[in-house]
């Protein structure tokens, strides 16, 4: 299994079935992919409404008729658009052909822009998912929660935190993450894709490192072989 990380939240999994999280692909500042590059995406996982990480779903859903895992109401507003879904909601865990999932809690807020209109699109949430025999936890948008210490009960393998700041965790908040969730590796995100989210990523992994636990920075496009 190959773990593509794509800028931004923006996470590739290529393994038997490819599964592509938060597709902000096109407009992304940092992506060095195209959409036109993108192997088969068999599915989709959307952990929010906004722009940043609903992203081209749309358009990669319909070209590979991906499957679109994500909360009910984005679900119906993607019906509509003549995109297949899953609709879960936060606690809820299903087992795909590709593994198991789990919505996880996340602190944040969940809105697409439609022209003038803000339309409502349900909890933001994060995923807990269980691929040949791996964990991986993408946190999505999020600030700290105690519920991260429920994790720490889980043996996650990789963790995603965000650690930009303003809409998400800081550093300091996603090291206090690392203390609750004990991963085997943590992979930061949500940071430098624009000035306002800027963070000393490598004060972050020197930090993550001296509690013991792995730290990787992935510049956008490098792949982990887990």
């Amino acid at each position: 299994m190959r773990v593509r990380f794509l800028g931004h939240a923006t996470v590739l999994i290529e393994a038997r079935e490819n599964v592509l999280i938060d597709p902000f692909i096109r407009g992304n500042p940092v992506c060095p992919m195209r959409l036109e590059d993108l192997p088969k995406i068999d599915y989709i996982l959307v952990t929010h409404g906004h722009g940043d990480h609903l992203g081209d779903t749309v358009e990669v859903a319909k070209k590979f008729d991906s499957t679109v895992v994500c909360n009910y109401e984005i679900s119906v507003y993607l019906k509509k658009q003549g995109v297949k879904t899953h609709p879960m909601h936060v606690g809820g865990s299903y087992t795909f052909s590709f593994g198991k999932l789990k919505m996880t809690p996340a602190l944040h807020g969940s809105s697409i822009l439609e022209g003038d209109n803000l339309l409502y699109a349900g909890n933001p949430c994060g995923f807990l998912l269980t691929m040949e025999n791996k964990k991986l936890y993408h946190a999505g948008d999020t600030g700290l929660t105690k519920d991260m210490e429920l994790l720490g009960d889980e043996g996650v393998d990789i963790a995603f935190l965000p650690i930009g700041g303003n809409f998400v965790m800081d550093v300091e908040d996603a090291l206090k993450a690392v203390d609750f969730i004990k991963p085997g590796l943590v992979v930061p995100m949500h940071y430098g894709t624009w000035e306002l989210i800027f963070a000393d990523v490598e004060y972050f992994k020197k930090e993550v490192e001296r509690r013991g636990v792995k730290c990787v920075i992935l510049k956008p496009g490098e792949t982990l072989e887990v």
